[in-house]
């Protein structure tokens, strides 16, 4: 019988789901039915890379050029469960994709997943096959994966949490930087960055880099007026960033544990020395980077857009509206990048203050950016589109994100905002297609709205099926402006994971789900809590307990 958690070495075809199958490091079964085994389609096809989370630094989760799957060819007819790469720990970063990739010692190029694991392991994999090309631990001589820090959200082990990053074209192969947490044998704590050759997965030169920071101020932590970062006290959720050289990360505390504050900093992608550092909260406490796994944005004139969880906000405010002690929790955050790290630009919702205290914060979600659009008078807008727990849908324009009014204190500041937009409110983050923007909240619809006149209106229909807690992130293929499928996992620890398509112009129009075929045949097991599809050249990879399953075109 093969079971998720076996390793693949030099497999020929993929390691299929038979029967109960063991979950590795969950302790708990994945199914109890004996799917149809389905043969992988043959391709010539590479298809599109895919190197970072949600596809670009705008985050926008679209895939715009899969001409494999289509809403004809996506039904329970067609389209199903392949099998399952199985892997080591779980798989919580969103998977990667290079087509067309020679791996050392290899006589032809192959296509490759990268896989990160809770389990601090990365895996280069073939796609079809699932054989493994190279495997590497980045834990440390003697060391393990860090506990759960008594905490659920990670856990029975915090290793690879945030989705790496590739750069095909660094040094001689290329590389991909992923962020592990780790424990010494003296009950010490390490986070580092590393960089892994593409082909072999050796550590490149100058990795890994041990990530360390201090910040002037006096939060917790501090000492004599300089706060430093306890390696310890937080998680690296936030899918890493690629930008102009550098590579930015985010800080979110486990669980709510003090004492913590916000931190994001940057690391030189030529020698991961750290370059630059911002505390978001320095002179208060909390206001950390959650954003449900999103990855930090970006524009292509090296601003970076996030959306910060409850925390101070400084109670005064200097001449250019900016809180004067520097502390912006629960805020919509545009940062420079051009001279280090720094608050440009943010918004503060009206009752800022009544949500941080009750933890109804704006960083459970994340901050996605819209194409550029044209308004009623012809103006070209740049806009931002983000959501958290309160419900309302907040749409900023990246040139002015409206501040926060002390005196009104009003929401009128900002460019948009759609009260009670996912009623529940969201623990993810959204997707974007056709001028549409997609979000599936906790306990909720996948629900769409549409952009006109750089507005966004709701649409109806919406989907037939709620999200339970934590709701969803989706993603979208499409072949340029047709063919769009709408992608979610209906995905929680303690229940059966589901994959949805949905026509993207049509959300009443379900394509497939996994529990359409019969006798359990595309079942593939428990969810895990922040899970975004990935789908590249054909495939839909979905990201498991211990494994990452893999949907296509069934031959």
């Amino acid at each position: 019988m093969k079971t998720l958690g076996k390793v693949l070495r030099g497999a020929s075809s993929f390691s299929l789901i038979f029967g109960l199958v063991s979950c590795g490091n969950s302790g708990t079964a994945v199914s109890t039915t004996t799917p149809v085994t389905p043969t992988p389609p043959t391709s010539t096809s590479t298809g599109p890379d895919v190197t970072t989370y949600h596809y670009d630094n705008a985050r926008d989760g679209l895939n715009a050029q899969e001409t494999i799957l289509t809403p004809s060819t996506v039904t329970s007819a067609t389209f199903g469960l392949l099998g399952a790469y199985g892997v080591d720990g779980r798989v919580d970063a969103q998977p990667l994709y290079l087509g067309g990739l020679k791996p050392s010692g290899a006589t032809s190029a192959v296509n490759v997943v990268y896989v990160a694991t809770e389990h601090d392991s990365v895996y280069a994999l073939n796609v079809p096959t699932g054989a493994q090309l190279w495997k590497t631990s980045v834990l440390g001589a003697g060391e393990t994966t860090s506990d759960a820090r008594n905490c659920t959200q990670i856990t029975p082990e915090i290793g690879i949490t945030a989705t790496p990053v590739i750069d095909r074209s660094y040094g001689t192969n290329g590389a991909i930087f992923v962020v592990g947490m780790s424990k010494d044998s003296t009950g010490g704590y390490h986070q580092r960055l590393h960089a892994l050759d593409l082909t072999t997965g050796a550590e490149l030169s100058g990795s890994p880099t041990e990530i360390a920071a201090t910040y002037p101020g006096n939060g917790p932590n501090s000492k004599n007026g300089t706060n430093t970062f306890a390696p310890g006290q937080y998680a690296e959720r936030v899918g890493l960033l690629l930008l102009n050289g550098t590579i930015y990360m985010a800080w979110t505390s486990h669980c709510d544990i003090q004492p913590y504050t916000g931190w994001v900093m940057g690391y030189s992608e030529s020698t991961l020395k750290q370059t630059t550092v911002l505390n978001l909260t320095p002179n208060g406490s909390e206001g950390s980077v959650w954003m449900a796994g999103f990855g930090l944005a970006a524009d292509t004139t090296g601003n970076i857009y996030l959306l910060d969880a409850n925390g101070t906000l400084d109670p005064t405010f200097n001449a250019s509206g900016f809180p004067s002690g520097g502390d912006y929790g629960n805020a919509m955050l545009k940062l420079s990048t051009g001279n280090g790290l720094a608050v440009s630009d943010y918004f503060e919702a009206d009752n800022t203050i009544a949500e941080s205290a009750a933890d109804i914060d704006l960083g459970s979600g994340g901050a996605m950016l819209l194409p550029d659009v044209v308004d009623g008078t012809g103006t070209t807008r740049h806009l931002v589109v983000g959501m958290g727990k309160d419900s309302n849908l907040f749409v900023g324009d990246r040139d002015n994100l409206g501040k926060f009014n002390e005196t009104t204190k009003t929401n009128g500041n900002i460019y948009q905002v759609i009260p009670n937009a996912v009623p529940s409110g969201a623990w993810s983050g959204p997707a974007y297609f056709n001028n549409t923007v997609y979000y599936a909240g906790v306990g909720d619809v996948l629900r769409a709205f549409a952009i006109s006149n750089a507005k966004l209106n709701v649409v109806a229909p919406t989907s037939q099926t709620a999200f339970a807690y934590p709701g969803a992130t989706p993603s979208v293929s499409a072949n340029g402006a047709l063919t769009g499928i709408v992608w979610v996992v209906q995905s929680a620890i303690t229940a059966p994971a589901v994959l949805h398509a949905y026509d993207a112009t049509n959300l009443g129009h379900e394509l497939y789900n996994s529990t359409q075929a019969p006798n359990g045949r595309d079942s593939f097991g428990l969810g895990n809590k922040f899970i975004t599809p990935m789908i590249a050249n054909g495939y839909v990879f979905v990201g498991t307990p211990n494994a990452v399953a893999v949907f296509g075109l069934l031959k």
